[in-house]
């Protein structure tokens, strides 16, 4: 698509904040008009169009993806949705502990083992642990109190966290995340300690390079959408 319009700005109103492109409100794909809860989203996105060449490029939109989702897919059903983030708990990431070596073993623990704590001591919640790939069943309270952290979330922030969840496999990291605790490069690095580990013994694939700094910039939007919205 060409460039249309010369100039992005973000516009008040009784209803939030919205975006408009040389006076034009911006809309969602479902012909919505695009309105955030605040000013510091609705900049940021302003400034995601100001910075198109003559030529649009949707990966350099991140954020006004992520609005358009909020009031497309996930307001319509934001329950669903939230059931949806929540049930990776059922297959906790940071709960499944390889079966060894001893320095993976080692290497996870001292990248997860924080984080269960963590969620003990802020939801209080217990996770089950287990070694190898055998699914072991969460205890139904801590499921419960994920869900109803999920639940609580706003359409718009849970339309960040469904990549924040999907790119770490991990409700726990996105709760984590989504309070302060975790930057995206941090969250990113906990959740693939496997992979460092498999790097540091058999060396960095170039096609597995390529498609990590995609995930990262997938998180790293997605975490700075999150913080957009406290600002």
């Amino acid at each position: 698509m060409k460039r249309f319009w010369t100039t992005a700005a973000a516009t008040a109103g009784p209803d939030g904040w919205g975006v408009a492109l040389d006076g034009r409100p911006l809309r969602t794909p479902a012909r919505a008009v695009l309105l955030v809860p605040g000013a510091a989203l609705a900049e940021a996105i302003a400034a995601e169009w100001n910075s198109q060449g003559e030529e649009v490029d949707p990966r350099r939109l991140p954020l006004t993806g992520f609005a358009n989702a909020a009031i497309d897919r996930v307001a319509p059903d934001p329950a669903g949705f939230a059931r949806r983030l929540a049930a990776y708990a059922e297959s906790e990431l940071i709960a499944y502990r390889a079966d060894g070596p001893a320095s993976l073993l080692a290497a996870q623990a001292q990248a997860w083992d924080r984080w269960v704590e963590w969620l003990a001591h802020r939801y209080d919640a217990t996770l089950t642990l287990t070694s190898g790939v055998m699914h072991v069943a969460q205890p139904p309270a801590t499921l419960a109190r994920i869900g109803a952290a999920f639940a609580a979330f706003t359409p718009f922030q849970l339309a960040p966290l469904d990549p924040i969840v999907t790119i770490t496999g991990s409700a726990v990291l996105a709760l984590a995340v989504a309070a302060g605790e975790l930057d995206a490069a941090a969250a990113y690095d906990i959740a693939h300690v496997d992979a460092r580990w498999q790097e540091e013994h058999w060396g960095r694939d170039p096609l597995a390079e390529a498609a990590e700094a995609t995930r990262r910039a997938d998180l790293a939007a997605a975490v700075a959408c999150l913080r957009l919205l406290a600002a």
